[in-house]
């Protein structure tokens, strides 16, 4: 289904403080899932039909724990977009650009300020390698997010956080205080190591499991903690956990037996794996001791008003300068052809000029030539400007023919 033939999907609107671009047909589009609205298997399913468009320039896709999001260039885009699942939004123009902006600055994530999100917004653009370029309009979209990200998690103050201390903190809500409790950490990629490192930190006593069983002893040398058989939570002579922490691509195999233990000994297993790696039957017998990724969503307090306020200047002044270089940039060619034209009858006239008068000195010429650049400079000024500003449908068309270029 293309762009067009999505009716049935409300159109975002642009939000106080940024001037959307105004043309034909939206420049940015974003179809937008995520945990707070659309569970994980539907967000995993939006996935995996992404995963079958036709590389191109013209969409890019986000994927993390909580959201699944693709970028939109219309003018580039080829190909037939999948439903958007119930709950997803559809944004454009403005509000997509603010909401990209946001979600790189961690104002939309489920620990405010997270580094994480700048490696996975990196990620798809590393992907796609130097052979396969993005459309200018996502490219420099990206770019500009990317960059406000980096200025706004310079101002977060203390350790950074990530989503493993959001699952720490639930199972410490559960047992108490952490500092000498052992907590299973099921995963060694990216989450699990954060997890493993935040639990080491917290004084816990830490045990890896992991399909690749060298991977886990890696990482539990690097936490002095211990490993045990993927499927299983504890090994024959080791004392059972008191907390699980979940972070794998793919079902977790633990037996009914395994189940049973951890709901006997009311142990809290946070999954933070999309989708969830416990079968459903699982979630289901260890009842409110089990917290899915998408439980967590909306845990972390935030920044203080002062940071918030300082964000949300950054995300409005990045988008208004990324709106404006969408709206002009059709008229540059124009303006610089107009530029380019009016120096060229500058220098014919002055040329005429020394024609004229042969009597004139070098000194009189040099002045003749600057007070026609400032003449000159003056009288374009205010079209030049207003151009710049100017909301119309097609610049380039209104700029050619104002200048005749």
């Amino acid at each position: 289904m293309t762009i067009a033939e999505r009716p049935d999907i409300a159109p975002g609107t642009a939000p106080a403080g940024l001037d959307a671009p105004t043309h034909a047909g939206p420049a940015v589009v974003a179809l937008v899932t995520h945990a707070r609205s659309v569970p994980s298997l539907r967000r995993e399913a939006f996935a995996a039909e992404l995963a079958t468009l036709a590389d191109g320039p013209g969409h890019l896709v986000v994927h993390t724990c909580h959201r699944v999001e693709v970028y939109l260039a219309p003018g580039t885009f080829a190909g037939r977009l999948p439903e958007l699942p119930a709950g997803g939004e559809r944004l454009e123009d403005a509000a997509a650009v603010r909401h990209l902006i946001s979600v790189a600055c961690g104002m939309d994530s489920a620990v405010v300020g997270e580094t994480q999100i700048l490696h996975q917004l990196r990620e798809p653009i590393s992907a796609r390698g130097a052979g396969r370029p993005l459309d200018p309009v996502l490219d420099r979209l990206f770019q500009a997010a990317l960059h406000a990200g980096r200025i706004a998690h310079g101002w977060f103050t203390g350790s950074p956080r990530s989503l493993a201390d959001v699952a720490l903190d639930r199972i410490a809500a559960e047992i108490g205080p952490l500092a000498g409790r052992r907590i299973l950490v099921v995963g060694v990629g990216r989450m699990g190591r954060l997890a493993a490192f935040a639990a080491m930190r917290r004084g816990c006593s830490v045990t890896v499991s992991n399909r690749a069983g060298d991977r886990a002893d890696q990482l539990a040398h690097e936490v002095g903690g211990t490993t045990v058989e993927f499927g299983r939570i504890a090994g024959t002579d080791a004392a059972e956990p008191e907390g699980v922490v979940v972070a794998i691509g793919g079902p977790w195999p633990i037996g009914a037996d395994e189940t049973a233990r951890l709901r006997r000994d009311r142990v809290p297993v946070v999954d933070l794996s999309s989708p969830p790696a416990l079968t459903p039957m699982s979630a289901a017998e260890l009842g409110s001791d089990f917290v899915s990724v998408d439980e967590l969503a909306d845990e972390d307090d935030g920044p203080g008003e002062r940071i918030r306020r300082r964000l949300e200047s950054l995300v409005s002044d990045t988008g208004r300068d990324y709106c404006h270089w969408i709206r002009t940039r059709d008229a540059v060619p124009a303006i610089q052809a107009f530029v380019q034209s009016a120096e060229g009858h500058r220098r014919t006239e002055v040329d005429w000029l020394r024609r004229r008068l042969p009597e004139l000195s070098e000194d009189d010429l040099a002045l003749v030539d600057q007070m026609s650049h400032r003449l000159v400079a003056a009288l374009i000024h205010a079209p030049l400007a207003a151009l710049n500003t100017d909301p119309s449908p097609d610049l380039e068309r209104a700029a050619r023919e104002l200048f005749g270029v």
